[in-house]
């Protein structure tokens, strides 16, 4: 169905975490990256389930460790996931199962199994795995988080294009 979709027009991808400060930050900017070197004509954006963080740009460590890897994603802010953005995207990618949890909650008759899918399915299939949460951590776990996402990101693009990536 969303090979389909990708024929037709432009894919909408939402990363969602916790806060929008350190996962989908990463993600939003890893995947943005990707699909510019790409070619793709991907809108990718990010949000959190508890909006402690609104407003906010991504940690500073989040933005470190991107920066190392090339990417820039100072210019980020936090916002909130809301039961709407089922409407206005493709596909929903939680980062971990609490953030699942969260969404389907925030979605109620909203929530579509069909449309959501957690970021490391897509690197290790049907195993639920999470991705860590790096919050209040030291820089050496936003670089595993970044290898992650980074790794689960080429898949998520292998996934729903003919693009074939490692």
């Amino acid at each position: 169905m969303l090979l389909h979709l990708l024929e037709n027009r432009t894919m909408k991808v939402l990363m969602v975490c916790l806060g929008n400060i350190c996962r989908s930050p990463l993600a939003e900017g890893i995947l943005q990256h990707k699909c510019e070197q790409l070619g793709l004509d991907w809108q990718v954006d990010s949000a959190g389930t508890n909006g402690y963080h609104h407003g906010e740009p991504p940690h500073c460590l989040s933005q470190r460790v991107a920066k190392l890897n090339g990417i820039d994603i100072s210019k980020q802010e936090s916002r909130p996931f809301r039961s709407s953005d089922y409407a206005d995207f493709d596909l929903i990618v939680p980062m971990a199962n609490d953030v699942l949890e969260d969404i389907q909650q925030i979605s109620r008759q909203h929530f579509s199994a069909s449309k959501t899918k957690l970021m490391l399915d897509f690197l290790f299939p049907e195993t639920g795995m999470d991705v860590p949460d790096p919050w209040s951590k030291s820089e050496a776990a936003y670089h595993e988080v970044f290898d992650l996402i980074d790794k689960a990101c080429d898949k998520l693009i292998q996934a729903y294009t003919s693009i074939k990536q490692p």
